[in-house]
């Protein structure tokens, strides 16, 4: 086999992983946050647990710039600054706008999330910079443009929603709160929703099967997830609205 055919071959096997995760997170919630268990293993403060798990991502692609400098083109460079525009705001700003003080999540979780980003990381640049072709005039073509549209639509969307959390106990005090306005009037985690667009505007613009693989893996763990929380608010929040979907608008 060739190393390209033992690449695919992790693929597939890969992307079953996300398929059995998928599934058995509808009967186990992962233990972080409001679900983490008082008798929960070893655990360390969300914030630096955050950083930590989410680091490979940033640091991973620049390793790959640094190897690569000399062979790659604008193509390379364009895609690369575009998952960091995700990924340093995710690793370190999100966690310090964040209302993350005295939260906790397991040492386990945070191993786990290390692990997949290594791996998530080591593929997407495996892809873009080795076994992927593209030209400068990539950039330029409709299916690209439509990616990129997606994944800031989908990023617009992550932050601006995670912002009415954020401002929840700032303007209403302590405990738990509806949010509202925005597309809080449709779903539960319109944060987690934008996630899955900007991964689908990934996988558009890099046409890249590592791209698709890493989309599956976002849809098996935010779907549940965003299910977890909407049975959560239903049962714990007073007035919460009950017509609004976990995730899908006017779908699930």
């Amino acid at each position: 086999m060739s190393l390209e055919d033992y690449y695919y071959s992790f693929l597939v096997l890969w992307a079953l992983v996300a398929i059995g995760t998928f599934i058995g997170l509808f009967f186990k919630v992962a233990p972080y946050g409001r679900y983490l268990d008082s008798v929960s293993s070893t655990t360390l403060s969300s914030r630096t647990g955050w950083i930590l798990m989410e680091s490979p991502t940033v640091i991973g692609i620049f390793i790959f710039l640094l190897i690569f400098q000399k062979s790659i083109g604008y193509a390379e460079i364009c895609l690369s600054s575009i998952w960091l525009l995700h990924y340093i705001h995710r690793t370190f700003v999100w966690p310090f706008r964040a209302k993350l003080e005295n939260k906790r999540m397991t040492l386990t979780v945070m191993l786990l999330a290390v692990f997949f980003n290594i791996v998530n990381i080591t593929i997407q640049c495996f892809w873009i910079f080795i076994l992927g072709e593209y030209i400068d005039d990539w950039l330029f073509s409709p299916i690209f443009l439509i990616g990129l549209s997606l994944f800031i639509a989908g990023m617009f969307i992550n932050i601006k929603s995670d912002n009415i959390l954020m401002n929840l106990r700032t303007n209403h005090g302590e405990g738990y709160h509806v949010p509202k306005g925005f597309l809080y009037r449709y779903v539960a985690c319109p944060n987690y929703l934008g996630e899955l667009i900007e991964w689908l505007g990934w996988v558009l613009l890099t046409m890249s099967p590592a791209a698709l693989t890493f989309f599956i893996w976002t849809f098996a763990n935010l779907v549940p997830r965003a299910k977890s929380n909407h049975e959560w608010s239903k049962l714990n929040i007073e007035n919460y609205p009950s017509n609004r979907k976990a995730i899908l608008p006017f779908i699930y």
